[in-house]
């Protein structure tokens, strides 16, 4: 059962600018982040990262997609399967373990599959024993502008109606064929949730991040309305700022084709926000382990030739640290027994489309309503 109050939920679903936030409970309560794991994680499409880091230097892997464990093979192509022998259920793998060889093997009975999931050999079962309907139990896996999206319980909408409209958004910015220079890893003390609200707006801008505003006008920019299980939008560079850099100046390369003069902020649900620059893309891969703890996964990806980028990692390192204080101060305020939720400001409209979102999905109604 669906943890949170419909009735708080209803009065985040009003109108912008009638509406309030999600109710403490949504920030709080483990109760909420399991149904979550299961619902939001397991249950839509979950960003794994990307493929050609996965399948480096192994042949299958295994993964936890919110509360459900499941393996990755990478034969001729990357599939997901349950964690689980078709025998007697023991588990194939433990809890990130990887393997070199070229055939899935249950360490319990011996049971093995070939990286298709179908029964390699079932020892001493006879001679009369037909292994095809044993094979693993598969489950839907995308690769999608590099990076492999797993929905775990098997029952989610097509990938293809999940990210809608935003593949035309980041396609040119080809980040499949970006190459990674450069990775922070941070554990917030913030839910999950509140780090997205955080991405998704600017309103804090002018108060906690002036080296951000240097280079880029807070107020500009627009929030798109496009098909997908997404929100976004973008921002305009100043005029006398090559990119989102402590200096405004790039020492990177500048990528084909794509608007020199702004920065897409794009979040897709529920784990990866994707942030377009006109030389590099950064993403935030996020995982939550308590309510009040988040791992992020912070990734910066350039055009193979650039040495150095460290201009963009410095730019957002110290950015990134401002926003993580104020989302752990959103925490712990969202812990007081006297919190209640607030109401939106006009310039946060894509929380707004977030939040409302998350409601629609707790309320077991579809994540994203056409443009």
């Amino acid at each position: 059962m669906m943890p949170l109050d419909p009735r708080a939920l209803e009065a985040s679903l009003r109108p912008h600018g009638e509406s309030v936030m999600l109710p403490r409970e949504a920030y709080t309560d483990p109760a909420v982040l399991a149904w979550e794991r299961r619902h939001f994680f397991a249950g839509t499409w979950t960003c794994l990262g990307r493929v050609d880091e996965l399948s480096d230097g192994t042949t299958y892997r295994e993964v936890t997609v919110g509360d459900i464990a499941a393996i990755v093979t990478f034969g001729e192509r990357p599939r997901a399967f349950a964690n689980t022998c078709r025998h007697r259920g023991h588990e194939l793998l433990q809890r990130n373990e990887t393997s070199e060889r070229r055939a899935v093997v249950c360490p319990y009975h011996g049971w093995s599959y070939e990286l298709d999931g179908s029964v390699k050999t079932a020892p001493r079962m006879g001679d009369s024993f037909h292994t095809k309907p044993y094979g693993l139990v598969e489950l839907p896996a995308e690769v999608w502008q590099g990076w492999l999206f797993v929905n775990a319980t098997g029952t989610a909408t097509s990938f293809a109606d999940h990210v809608g409209g935003l593949t035309e958004l980041v396609a040119p910015y080809a980040p499949e064929s970006l190459v990674l220079k450069a990775r922070h890893a941070y554990d917030v003390a913030s839910n999950w949730k509140t780090i997205v609200e955080n991405y998704h707006e600017c309103y804090h801008c002018p108060l906690i991040h002036p080296e951000l505003c240097k280079v880029s006008p807070p107020t500009s920019g627009d929030n798109w309305n496009l098909p997908g299980a997404w929100v976004g939008g973008l921002m305009d560079l100043r005029p006398d700022a090559e990119t989102m850099s402590l200096d405004g100046r790039s020492h990177g390369v500048p990528l084909e084709g794509v608007d020199p003069r702004r920065v897409n902020y794009l979040g897709l649900f529920p784990n990866l926000l994707i942030s377009l620059h006109p030389d590099y893309v950064m993403t935030h891969r996020l995982e939550p382990r308590t309510p009040s703890l988040t791992a992020i996964e912070c990734s910066w990806y350039f055009r193979p030739e650039v040495k150095d980028p460290s201009y963009a990692v410095e730019f957002w390192d110290i950015t990134n640290r401002e926003d993580w204080a104020a989302c752990e101060s959103v925490q712990r305020g969202a812990e007081s027994p006297h919190f209640r939720p607030g109401p939106l400001a006009p310039a946060e409209d894509a929380v707004y489309q977030w939040v409302t979102m998350l409601a629609r999905g707790y309320l077991g109604k579809p994540l994203s309503t056409p443009a």
